[in-house]
C-alpha cells in the first residue's frame, strides 16, 4: 500500500524538487520559470486587437444566422402551416422535432454564405470608420491583421464540421421522421431486383424488397470458388430479424440448396431456416437524403462497404463525406476575399462589398451544387467534385488578397 502511494505523488515529488532548486537560486529561478512559462502560454500570441477583431467576427456571424434563420423559419411556418394543420401535428413535434433540427442543419449547410456576410459587414464598418487605416498607419501589416480572422475561422470550422459530421445527422433522422408523418414526404420503402456481392464470392439476389415489413421475395443466393458455382439457395420469402442481438441474422422460407460437387449435385430443403448473410435492410433500399443521416465514420464505413461488394449507388455517399470535409475550409478562403475587399475605405459605405459577397457566397454554394451534380450523374469523380469550388474561389483569394491595402 506505501508503495503504491509513493508512486502516486512521484511525479508531485519531483516537481516540488524541482521547485526548491529553482528557489535556492534565488530569484533568478523564478525569473527563469516564469519565462518558461510565458512562452508556452498561446495567450502571450494574442492581443487586445486579436480579441477585439474576433469579438466582432464571432458576434457578427452569429447575429447573421440569428437574422436569416429567423426569415427563414417565417417563411417555412408560412408555407408548412396548412400541412402541419391537415396532419394534426402536435405544437411539440413541430418545435422539438422539426424546428429544432431545422435551424441548426441550414445554419451549418449555409455557414460559408453566413461567414462571408459577417466579414463584408464588421470589416466594412472597421474601415468605415477609418480603424483599419489607423492599424495599418501604425505599421501594423495586412497580413498581421489577417491573424485573428484565421483564428475565428478555425474556431468556426472546426465547430461546423463537428456539427456536420456527427450531431446534426442524428437529428436529420429526426425531421425526415417528422415531415413522414406530418408533411406527407414518403420514404422509398421497397427495392426491385437487387444484386450484391455479400462476401467473397458470394452474390445475393432479391426480387422485391419491402422495408417496412422487412421482408423480401424471390431471394437468391449464389457461393462461386474460382469463378466456378458451389452452391445455389434460393427462398420464396426472405425476413431479417430484428430482435436478434446479432446483426446479418436473416430467417428463410420454403428454401432449397442446389450443393456441386463435379457432376454431382447434392439437394436440400425445408421449410424454415434461420441464417447469417452479411447484408442489412439499409444496404437494400436506398431514400432520397439518406446520405445526410449517416454520421461521417458511418458514412466511411459504409462507403467501404458497398465497394467491396461492387454496388454502383455509393457516389452520392461519397460527395457527402468529401463535401463535409472541404465546406469546413471554404470559411477559411471566403473570409480572405471578404476581408481583401471590404478592407479599403471608399464612398458609398457597404452596400458594394455586400452585394459582391452574396454573389460571390451564391457562386459558391451555386458552383458546390453543380459540381456535386455532375459527380452523381456524370460521372464526375467525387473528390474533385467536393474540392472544385475551393480550388476555384481559392484562386480568387489569392488575387484578393494581392490587390489588399497594406
Amino acid at each position: 500500500m506505501k508503495q503504491k502511494t509513493i508512486r502516486r505523488y512521484l511525479p508531485l515529488l519531483k516537481c516540488y524538487r524541482s521547485l526548491r532548486k529553482l528557489a535556492a537560486k534565488g530569484w533568478h529561478g523564478l525569473k527563469r520559470l516564469l519565462s518558461i512559462l510565458s512562452v508556452l502560454n498561446p495567450g502571450r500570441l494574442m492581443k487586445r486587437l486579436d480579441w477585439y477583431i474576433i469579438k466582432k467576427f464571432i458576434g457578427t456571424y452569429i447575429y447573421s444566422i440569428i437574422l436569416i434563420i429567423s426569415i427563414s423559419i417565417v417563411f417555412d411556418v408560412n408555407e408548412n402551416l396548412a400541412k402541419f394543420s391537415q396532419y394534426n401535428a402536435p405544437l411539440k413535434a413541430i418545435v422539438f422535432d422539426y424546428y429544432a433540427n431545422f435551424v441548426p442543419y441550414f445554419a451549418n449547410l449555409f455557414s460559408p454564405l453566413f461567414v462571408f456576410i459577417a466579414v463584408i459587414f464588421f470589416t466594412s464598418k472597421l474601415a468605415g470608420n477609418s480603424e483599419i487605416i489607423a492599424m495599418l498607419a501604425s505599421g501594423l501589416s495586412f497580413r498581421r491583421l489577417m491573424r485573428p480572422y484565421m483564428i475565428s475561422c478555425v474556431i468556426i470550422s472546426l465547430v461546423t464540421f463537428y456539427l456536420g459530421a456527427y450531431v446534426i445527422p442524428h437529428g436529420t433522422v429526426i425531421k425526415q421522421n417528422f415531415e413522414t408523418l406530418y408533411k406527407n414526404k414518403r420514404k422509398n420503402t421497397s427495392a426491385e431486383n437487387v444484386q450484391m456481392q455479400v462476401d467473397q464470392g458470394v452474390i445475393a439476389y432479391i426480387q422485391h424488397y419491402d422495408n417496412t415489413r422487412k421482408c423480401g421475395y424471390g431471394f437468391c443466393l449464389d457461393k462461386f470458388e474460382n469463378k466456378k458455382l458451389v452452391s445455389h439457395l434460393n427462398a420464396t420469402e426472405i425476413h431479417y430479424d430484428t430482435i436478434s442481438d446479432s446483426k446479418f441474422h436473416w430467417r428463410i422460407y420454403n428454401w432449397k440448396i442446389r450443393e456441386l460437387q463435379g457432376l454431382k449435385e447434392k439437394i436440400t430443403q425445408g421449410n424454415q431456416k434461420d441464417t447469417v448473410i452479411m447484408m442489412e435492410p439499409t444496404d437494400l433500399v436506398y431514400s432520397k437524403g439518406q446520405q445526410e443521416t449517416f454520421t461521417s465514420p458511418e458514412l466511411r464505413d459504409y462507403i467501404s462497404k458497398q465497394q467491396s461488394r461492387g454496388s454502383g449507388n455509393v457516389v452520392q455517399y461519397e460527395v457527402e463525406y468529401h463535401k463535409r470535409i472541404a465546406s469546413s475550409f471554404a470559411s477559411f478562403i471566403l473570409t480572405i476575399i471578404g476581408a481583401s475587399l471590404s478592407s479599403r475605405k471608399r464612398k458609398g459605405g457597404m452596400g458594394m462589398y455586400l452585394g459582391i459577397g452574396l454573389v460571390l457566397s451564391f457562386g459558391y454554394i451555386m458552383l458546390q451544387t453543380v459540381s456535386s451534380t455532375f459527380a452523381i450523374n456524370a460521372g464526375f469523380p467525387p473528390v474533385i467534385a467536393a474540392w472544385v469550388p475551393n480550388i476555384t474561389f481559392a484562386i480568387v483569394a489569392y488575387f484578393c488578397y494581392r490587390q489588399a491595402p497594406n
